[in-house]
This record gives C-alpha cells, sequence and structure tokens, in this order.
C-alpha cells in the first residue's frame, strides 16, 4: 500500500488560493466553500478524503436544516460548492486521488439571459451626457458589449491594449488566458472620444490603465457593476448576437475566452433556434 505525506488542510487551503491561475472574485468564492469543508473535517486530516468521505459530505451540505435560510441549498449551490473542494483535493492531492462520486442530480446551467433591446436603450439613455463621467462610461458600455469582456477583464485593459489601426482588443482572461477580440465601430468612436476629452481630465499622473476612477486611479469592478447593472448580461448579448447572425460555437468560445466548449455550449439553445428558422424559411415541407 502507497504510503502518502500528511497534508495540513489550513495550509493546503492557503498554497491552493494562492493559484495564479483563479480569479480575485473565484479566490473569494472559494475560501468560503474551503472553510466550511475545512471546519465540517475538524481534526480529520484532508488525507483521509476518500470517496466515502466526499459521499458524506455531499449528504451533509445538502441537509434540510431548520434554521438555515435557506433551509436547503439548491442545487445549483451544492454542485457549485463541491467543485471548490474536488479543485482543491485535485491541488492537495493529486488528479488521481480526487474521489470519484455521481451525485443524484446534475447541476443545471442557467440558460444565458441577455438584456433586451428596451432595456439597452434605456440604459443607454442613462449614460448619456458630455462631461467627462459620462463620456467614460458610454465607452465602458459599447466596449464591454462590443467585445464581450467579463467585469475583470474590463477593468484590466491598459492603454496599450486597444489598437485602433488594427481594430482589435488585446484581452487578459481567466487563469492568466489571454486573446484578441475585434474591436466594434460604435466602441471604437466611444473610445476615441473618450481617450481624448474625457481621460485627461481624470487622469491624476502616469496611469496605464484605460478606464479611471473619478480620482484618477484604475477602476475596481464594484464600480463597473454599480455602472452598469449585472455587466455579464451584455457579455450573454454579445455571444447571443453573434449566434443569431451566424457565427458557429467555436469562433463564440474563442471570442469569449472559454477554455472548454462545453461552457459556450449554453448558448446552444440560440442556435437551434436559428436553425429552425433557416429550415422553417428554407425547407419545402417546413
Amino acid at each position: 500500500m502507497t504510503e502518502f505525506p500528511h497534508v495540513d488542510t489550513s495550509r493546503a487551503i492557503d498554497r491552493f488560493l494562492e493559484s495564479p491561475a483563479l480569479s480575485d472574485a473565484t479566490r473569494r468564492a472559494y475560501r468560503a466553500d474551503l472553510d466550511e469543508f475545512s471546519g465540517w473535517l475538524g481534526s480529520r486530516p484532508v488525507d483521509d478524503v476518500d470517496t466515502r468521505v466526499f459521499s458524506e459530505y455531499a449528504a451533509w451540505l445538502g441537509r434540510d436544516r431548520p434554521g438555515r435560510k435557506p433551509r436547503r441549498i439548491a442545487p445549483n449551490t451544492l454542485a457549485r460548492k463541491l467543485a471548490a473542494v474536488r479543485s482543491f483535493l485535485r491541488s492537495a492531492l493529486g488528479p488521481s486521488r480526487v474521489p470519484d462520486l455521481a451525485l443524484a442530480g446534475r447541476r443545471r446551467r442557467r440558460l444565458p439571459n441577455p438584456p433586451k433591446p428596451d432595456e439597452t436603450e434605456r440604459l443607454l439613455e442613462e449614460l448619456g451626457g458630455d462631461e467627462p463621467l459620462a463620456v467614460r462610461n458610454r465607452a465602458l458600455f459599447e466596449l464591454v458589449y462590443s467585445a464581450g469582456l467579463r467585469a475583470q477583464e474590463a477593468v484590466d485593459l491598459e492603454l496599450a491594449d486597444v489598437q485602433f489601426d488594427a481594430e482589435l482588443v488585446h484581452v487578459r482572461g481567466k487563469g492568466g488566458k489571454e486573446r484578441v477580440v475585434p474591436l466594434g465601430e460604435e466602441a471604437s468612436y466611444r473610445l476615441r472620444l473618450y481617450l481624448e476629452d474625457a481621460r485627461p481630465a481624470l487622469a491624476r499622473g502616469a496611469e496605464n490603465r484605460l478606464f479611471l476612477s473619478t480620482r484618477g486611479r484604475p477602476l475596481d469592478t464594484s464600480t463597473l457593476r454599480r455602472l452598469l447593472p449585472n455587466p455579464h448580461r451584455l457579455r450573454h448579448a454579445f455571444a447571443t448576437d453573434l449566434l443569431e447572425g451566424g457565427a458557429d460555437l467555436r469562433t463564440i468560445q474563442e471570442l469569449l475566452g472559454h477554455s472548454s466548449l462545453s461552457t459556450t455550449q449554453v448558448y446552444s439553445h440560440v442556435d437551434a433556434k436559428r436553425l429552425r428558422r433557416i429550415y422553417d424559411r428554407s425547407h419545402p415541407r417546413a
């Protein structure tokens, strides 16, 4: 029987969360989930975690608990918590020792909910104006929507990442992955206005970040979300519009920066609707 060295749970969690492959948002979410797991383990070392122990933890998480709100956690939340533990165990113990457990009830992936055209128009009206912040906010909206950016990706952009001549934007995504996406005409126009007329009024020194706050500091994601409620819906709109226009899922995967096509396939229902319209329009027996 192979002997494995003892792994200290708390230290292993800290090492795992220090990985540069994790975004700040993922790190915060994993911290809460892994602290909960560590508390449940108690004095038992993480080395003892096998399929039986993992099954016990899954049952404990999913149990109906009076006094807890909600009393029973949602399937999506349960799946997220267990996925965090699996990722940690893979890092701490190695892939071969990650418990193989098929849980009842697969995680239901939420379908994208892009904003309706009237929602977009209302938001654009709210972002109108000629003052520096209004110009910045409109440029931010157009770029997030035009390039399908995550909130963190948008605030991490630097001046050199926008290439007007090549009509491209260089994006640093999750896990240090980089990609290049096209710069749309409206986004290009709004960014030029921002860089020429608004950003100089916000800048307080040699700061390379593209989007600046009122104090001349790099914009953060919390501020972005106050300006653009749920910016991830604009990312969904970006993908949905491209699919509606005829782009294939592989292309959308590259533009969104998804590591796996399975993540992008959440948009396949949109593709199916498009194919149905083409069928109805084209087939004589439709």
